[in-house]
C-alpha cells in the first residue's frame, strides 16, 4: 500500500463511509434478529407450522446463501455500486417486514405456510444477491491492517444495540400474549422492521459510491474464467472446506433450538431474549480483543480460538434437558463468545489467501457451497429429530431429546473444523491487501 492510499483512509469521505457502514450493519442486524430463532419460531407456530418444518425454514438462511452466486453473473458489469446494492437490499428487507403480516391473511394454514416461505426466499434473495458486494464496498474504506479491529468494533455496536432491540420487542410480544392479543405483537414487530429498513436505506446512501468507468467494465473478467482460476488455487479449496464444516455444524443444531427453548425447556420469548442478551453482551465485550488478536496473528488464528469455544458450547448443549436447563445459558454464552472469533474472520480470511480482485467471487462461492451443505444437513437433522420425537424422545434405546443428539453431531464437526484450520489453513502464506 503506497502513501497516497494510506492517506485516503483519513479523508472525510472515507471516515463518513466507515461510520455509515457501521450503522447500516447494525440496522440490518436488527431486522435479522426479528426473523430468526425464537421470533421466527413463534411467528411460524402461530400459523400452524410444526417443529420439524420450522427447523428447516429457520435453516433457509444457509441455503439462501446460494443466491450469492447470481451476483457473480453480473458483478463484472456493475458500474454504479451504490444504486445496484441499495435496490436489491431494500426490497429484501421489506419482504422480511411482510413476513409478519402473514398471520393476518385470510387463508388456510397451508397457503399461509407457502406465503411465508415465499417471503423468506424473496427477502434472502434481495439480501444475499448483494451482501458480498456491500461488504466489499463498505470495507474498501477500511485500512487492511486494521480490518479485524474495525469489524470487531462494528460487531460490538450491532450486538449492544441489538440487545436493546430484542429485549424491547421480546417483552412487548410477551405483553401482547398475556392480554391474549398475539397479533398486536406481530404488528409491533412489523413496524419496527419498517423503521430499521428506512434507517438502513439512509446509511447506504451516505457511503461513498464506487462508479466504474466503461473501460473498467470492459476489462473485467467474466465469471467462467474467474471460476477456473479460483478452483485451481489450493488456498481457495482450504477456505471452502472450512466454510462447509462450519455451516454444517451450525445448522445441524441451531435451527432446531428455537422451539426446544420455548416448548421442552419452557422458556418464554422474553426470557430467551434475555439469555441471548447476556450472550451477545459477552460477545460484544470480547469482540475488540478478538479483533486485535486476529490483526496481530491472523484471521485463521482468530477462527481457531473461536472454534474451541464453540466446541465447548455444543458440548454443554448435549447435556441440556428440562432438569438441567441452566446449561442453555452456558451454551448461549460460549456460542456467542466463540462467534466473536469466527463470524467476521470467516469473511475476512478470503482477503488473506485470495487476490482482492476475486474477493466477491471467492466469498460468494464458498458461502453458497457452504449454504447448500448446511441446508442439506438441516434436512437430515430434521428427519432425525422427527424420528427421535416419534420414538418418545428415545435414540438407540437411550432416553434423550433430539436436540441433544444434534448438538453431539455439531460438536464433532466443530472439532474437525478446528483441526483443519490449525493444521492446514494456518500453514499457508498470508496476503495483506
Amino acid at each position: 500500500m503506497n502513501h497516497t492510499e494510506k492517506q485516503s483512509f483519513f479523508s472525510p469521505d472515507y471516515v463518513r463511509s466507515r461510520r455509515a457502514y457501521c450503522l447500516e450493519c447494525a440496522f440490518e442486524y436488527f431486522v435479522s434478529l426479528l426473523v430468526t430463532e425464537a421470533f421466527l419460531a413463534k411467528l411460524l407456530s402461530s400459523i400452524g407450522v410444526n417443529d420439524s418444518v420450522i427447523g428447516i425454514m429457520s435453516s433457509l438462511i444457509v441455503f439462501a446463501q446460494l443466491f450469492q452466486l447470481f451476483s457473480l453473473l453480473v458483478i463484472h458489469k456493475i458500474r454504479n455500486t451504490k444504486r445496484f446494492a441499495i435496490l436489491f437490499h431494500t426490497i429484501g428487507q421489506l419482504f422480511f417486514m411482510a413476513l409478519y403480516l402473514v398471520p393476518f391473511m385470510p387463508f388456510a394454514r397451508e397457503y399461509k405456510t407457502v406465503i411465508a416461505v415465499v417471503c423468506i426466499m424473496i427477502a434472502y434473495f434481495g439480501n444475499y444477491f448483494v451482501t458480498i458486494i456491500i461488504y466489499n464496498w463498505g470495507n474498501s474504506h477500511v485500512d487492511p491492517h486494521y480490518r479485524a479491529s474495525y469489524g470487531a468494533g462494528k460487531e460490538a455496536i450491532s450486538l449492544l444495540s441489538g440487545m436493546v432491540v430484542t429485549l424491547v420487542v421480546g417483552y412487548v410480544m410477551d405483553y401482547f400474549d398475556k392480554i391474549d392479543n398475539q397479533e398486536g405483537g406481530f404488528i409491533f414487530a412489523a413496524i419496527s422492521i419498517l423503521i430499521f429498513c428506512v434507517s438502513d436505506f439512509v446509511c447506504l446512501l451516505l457511503i461513498k459510491n464506487r462508479i466504474r468507468s466503461r473501460t473498467e467494465v470492459r476489462k473485467s473478467e467474466p465469471f467462467l474464467p474467474v471460476l477456473k482460476k479460483l478452483f485451481g488455487m489450493r488456498s481457495f479449496w482450504s477456505i471452502l472446506v472450512l466454510q462447509v464444516l462450519w455451516n454444517t455444524a451450525q445448522y445441524v443444531t441451531v435451527g432446531f433450538l428455537g422451539t426446544y427453548r420455548i416448548k421442552e425447556l419452557a422458556f418464554t420469548v422474553g426470557t430467551v431474549q434475555l439469555i441471548n442478551i447476556v450472550g451477545n453482551f459477552s460477545r460484544a465485550v470480547l469482540s475488540r480483543p478478538f479483533g486485535r488478536f486476529s490483526d496481530k496473528h491472523s484471521f485463521a488464528s482468530g477462527i481457531s480460538l473461536g472454534l474451541v469455544i464453540v466446541a465447548v458450547a455444543f458440548g454443554a448443549n448435549v447435556f441440556t434437558t428440562p432438569e438441567t436447563r441452566f446449561l442453555l445459558i452456558v451454551y448461549t454464552l460460549l456460542y456467542c463468545v466463540g462467534q466473536a472469533g469466527i463470524g467476521a474472520n470467516l469473511l475476512n480470511i478470503t482477503y488473506s489467501y485470495i487476490p482482492r480482485d476475486y474477493y466477491v467471487h471467492a466469498t460468494a462461492i464458498k458461502n453458497s457451497v457452504g449454504g447448500i451443505c448446511g441446508f442439506v444437513a438441516s434436512l437430515g437433522a430434521s428427519a432425525l429429530l422427527s424420528k427421535i420425537q416419534e420414538n418418545g424422545n428415545s435414540f438407540l434405546g437411550i432416553s434423550i431429546y433430539g436436540q441433544q443428539v444434534l448438538s453431539l453431531i455439531s460438536f464433532g464437526l466443530i472439532i474437525a473444523a478446528f483441526l483443519f484450520t490449525h493444521f492446514v489453513i494456518r500453514k499457508q502464506k498470508v496476503m495483506i491487501q
